[in-house]
């Protein structure tokens, strides 16, 4: 066995390694450098330099893991990898206490004017007064995203005596409030709670200028905002402009909407009291040390005939599991993020029903890709691995079962996702045993090929909805691959979907639009990770 290292990453990662085979340090290289040296390696290790591609993957004969000593796998060809059969895994936690330090660290120095008055008196300068800081005892942190991150800072925030009012819609109230926090139930009731508010939430379509101006009017004068999620989630141009107006008196932010190029973001010259700094969350020795003895394990135990801890793509089943049921891998993760994305509220229960052929079949990879599907909607760092692990730390109730109901498929998967607020069904089959299809959506008969962007338009059963629909869609310069049109089997039902296959995303004020249209109501914009 025959393991390459490449980039900057800390040397306990070989010595780990080396326990099980042969290791190589070599410097980044570029694309066709690898490519000549992998064939003969067995296993991968990279930071973000090296670019692991499909011509890289293509090449490497005997490469069974590839491992990201980091969070993001951006620099891998992820789905080459996969359908090379080699396992990609990262490190999702080592750099949790990272992140969550780094988040009160921000906190403490802008309430405090720290980076300016360090400033101010290397230049030989006394200026005691001008540097007035705000005390955080007893002041409300506001946090929206209550994962590891958001958790962490919750409890060293009441350390420091601060109270708590915490956002987050697929939070367990019960946990919550446990820690000795308040759960609010909407943004609408958590803008004005709060003196500080800092966000620990992946950038999605939904939190995308989640903190803009409209939001930043709802907050209390004065509030002060910390960013070490991700750039984009706060508006910088309407966040530069509440500073300037001093509805906003301090903001800290470490992610930019356009990295590392930041030279106009309009936060650079911003006046007033803003901490900038260059995506430091995950930077220190001890992350990066816990990031690479993480991955240095996994490939060790993988290459000893083990399984993973946090792979990517490929889930760490036994493959007399797998086997038999690996061709719904993808059309159950894909019914699972559907499901979610036309709910809301916090999931409760999920119940998976298998008909036909898989009612003979042990389906319990395909319960852990519908739990993928539905938790990778709402959360980052979601995979085969782990996603048993966070539904039961939510408390979601699992339900399996097989039934010997005639239906019209060779093998029917049927979910059912139960929230606090609402119930859906959505129910997948594979037809001619290659097609991947869904073919239930609640009370609707239906034949959908998955696709990465997808659009669902409840409306009315009256002549033109498809033309008003198709004209806006139109209008925005977005192409339409396919569409579904779907009545209920009763005659005399008004009511109809469509499920619209489109090339690209559709944007909030696109689907604000659509949902004007006399007769449509609740429309969604459905995002899957499929081709």
């Amino acid at each position: 066995m025959k393991v390459l290292i490449t980039d900057k990453i800390n040397e306990l990662a070989s010595k780990i390694v080396e326990k099980v085979s042969q290791v190589d340090i070599l410097p980044t290289m570029e694309e066709e450098e690898l490519i000549k040296v992998i064939p003969q390696y067995d296993a991968l290790m990279v930071r973000s330099q090296t670019k692991v591609t499909s011509k890289v993957i293509e090449a490497a004969n005997n490469l069974k893991i590839i491992g990201r000593a980091g969070v993001g796998v951006d620099n891998i060809d992820v789905e080459a990898a996969t359908q090379k059969g080699i396992i990609v895994v990262n490190s999702p936690d080592g750099n949790t206490v990272a992140a969550s330090e780094h988040t009160v660290a921000l906190m403490l120095a802008m309430s405090r004017n720290i980076a300016q008055a360090a400033a101010s008196t290397k230049e030989g300068k006394w200026e005691r007064s001008k540097f007035t800081g705000c005390e955080l005892y007893k002041k409300t942190l506001g946090i929206i995203g209550f994962g590891k991150i958001g958790t962490h800072v919750a409890e060293v925030a009441l350390a420091l005596g601060m109270r708590l009012a915490i956002y987050d819609p697929f939070a367990s109230k019960d946990v919550v409030e446990k820690l000795g926090a308040e759960y609010v139930k909407s943004l609408e009731e958590f803008w004005p709670k709060c003196d500080f508010i800092t966000v620990h939430v992946p950038k999605t379509k939904d939190t995308v200028n989640l903190i803009n101006k409209d939001s930043i009017s709802k907050m209390k004068k004065g509030v002060r905002l910390i960013n070490c999620a991700r750039g984009g989630i706060i508006n910088e141009n309407d966040l530069k402009d509440a500073i300037e107006s001093g509805q906003v008196a301090a903001a800290a932010i470490d992610v930019f909407e356009s990295e590392p190029n930041i030279k106009d973001s309009p936060l650079i010259n911003c006046g007033g009291n803003v901490v900038l700094t260059p995506h430091l969350g995950a930077s220190t020795t001890e992350a990066q040390l816990n990031v690479a003895i993480d991955v240095a394990e996994q490939i060790k135990e993988v290459l000893s005939g083990g399984s993973a801890s946090a792979a990517v793509n490929i889930p760490s089943l036994r493959p007399d599991k797998l086997e038999p049921v690996k061709d719904y891998m993808q059309i159950a993760e894909n019914t699972g993020e559907l499901c979610m994305q036309i709910s809301e509220g916090v999931i409760k229960s999920i119940e998976i029903t298998a008909q036909g052929y898989l009612s003979g079949l042990d389906i319990q990879p395909l319960e852990v890709a519908v739990l993928k599907g539905a938790l990778s909607s709402i959360l980052e760092g979601v995979n085969y691995v782990n996603a048993p692990v966070i539904a039961k730390k939510r408390g979601i109730e699992i339900i399996s079962t097989k039934s010997n109901a005639k239906c019209n498929f060779s093998g029917l998967l049927t979910v059912k996702l139960t929230t606090d607020k609402c119930s859906n069904v959505v129910a997948c089959a594979l037809v001619a045993k290659d097609f991947p299809r869904i073919v239930k959506i609640n009370d609707y008969e239906t034949s959908i090929r998955p696709q990465k962007h997808m659009l669902i338009i409840p409306h009315v059963n009256k002549p033109s909805m498809i033309a008003k629909v198709a004209q806006v869609i139109g209008e925005n310069n977005i192409n339409i691959g396919s569409m579904n049109v779907v009545q209920k089997n009763d005659k005399h039902e008004t009511e109809s979907i469509m499920v619209i296959n489109i090339d690209s995303e559709v944007q909030k004020d696109v689907l604000s639009e659509i949902e004007k249209i006399d007769g449509v109501h609740n429309p969604h914009y459905i995002n899957l990770n499929a081709e």
